[in-house]
């Protein structure tokens, strides 16, 4: 119901404006007194890049920043992540990741971050305390923020917001009469916009995922994901439509299609009646990283890579390194 109020062209979104007239004045005000400096923004000696969005949902920031920290990694600089870690809990915070980390106490996609790239990782509520623990447990040249482009608390040198090409900022509302956290204006003031399929407007970054082959989430065995049999299609992703458009659009012989809510926990019992002896459950990554401590021979997952046009790479990551020259210095 609320997608098609927010992206479905519903008019019933004008029943919910006055509660997103109060979430504008409440989040303008908030902005406004860290602007005044009537709040406090805490600064580290360290560039910060923020990936964000302004929207509530999927919209493929994650593959962004693994791409962003896998490609400062191979220019030699210490790369460290700070997430709030939606979905988890912790018995205390900032928590450092290590591979003994669940994603009940980190969430799924600081998890997820951490065993694809082997960056350090931090999660808390105020990431600037995330990021103040990774900075004393190690040396870092630059600090990527997953989410928190409204987090004014943490100050921040680079912003780059990520946009679903294909649904955009549906009526343009703020929450909750809209999928808006910020109004679309916000985009004149970030450093680069990446749009996630569709059509890039002037100015924008258009970027692909890719999907490799999918990886058995028990043994880790890969293998082309049109070969699979029987599948029944999983997503507990913000926009799970994406991930089952991928599939159709690859051929895959999908014979079910679930979704979940994003973040969802999971279970043995929940997930082992989806598919029959015979079927396979293929997932996105997200989704198994929970999933690994139970999972059975039959279930997969298919990892995707932002695939970003090469003429903007050296730009978008000339800023970063010339930041991170300023603090080096």
């Amino acid at each position: 119901m609320i997608n098609r109020i927010w992206f479905g062209g519903s008019r019933w979104y004008w029943l919910l404006l006055p509660f997103s007239w109060l979430y504008g004045l409440i989040s303008g005000l908030i902005k406004l007194g860290f602007r005044l400096g009537w709040r406090n923004v805490r600064h580290f000696p360290v560039a910060v890049v923020v990936v964000g969005n302004l929207t509530v949902g999927g919209n493929g920031k994650t593959p962004v920043v693994l791409w962003l920290v896998e490609q400062l990694q191979r220019r030699g600089w210490r790369v460290g992540v700070v997430s709030r870690g939606y979905g988890g809990r912790s018995d205390h915070y900032p928590l450092l990741l290590d591979t003994t980390t669940t994603t009940g106490q980190a969430g799924d996609e600081p998890v997820l971050i951490f065993q694809r790239t082997g960056a350090a990782v931090a999660v808390s509520p105020r990431r600037a305390d995330a990021v103040a623990a990774l900075l004393a447990h190690q040396p870092l040249d630059v600090i990527i923020t997953d989410d928190g482009l409204q987090h004014y608390a943490l100050g921040r040198d680079i912003e780059w917001v990520v946009v679903d090409g294909l649904r955009r900022f549906g009526n343009g509302w703020w929450l909750p009469a809209g999928p808006m956290r910020e109004r679309a204006g916000r985009l004149r003031s970030v450093d680069a916009v990446i749009v996630n399929g569709g059509t890039a407007l002037p100015d924008e970054v258009l970027m692909q995922l890719l999907p490799g082959d999918a990886v058995n989430v028990l043994s880790g065995q890969t293998c082309p994901v049109t070969e699979l049999p029987a599948v029944v299609a999983m997503a507990g992703i913000g926009y799970p439509a994406r991930f089952f458009a991928t599939l159709r659009a690859l051929g895959v012989n999908v014979e079910r299609e679930v979704s979940f809510a994003d973040h969802q926990s999971y279970g043995l019992d929940r997930l082992v009646v989806l598919t029959t002896t015979h079927q396979t459950l293929l997932m996105t990554e997200k989704d198994a990283v929970k999933c690994r401590d139970f999972a059975q021979p039959n279930w997969w997952y298919l990892p995707v890579n932002a695939q970003l046009p090469p003429d903007a790479i050296p730009w978008l990551l000339a800023s970063i390194e010339h930041k991170i020259h300023h603090y080096n210095q």
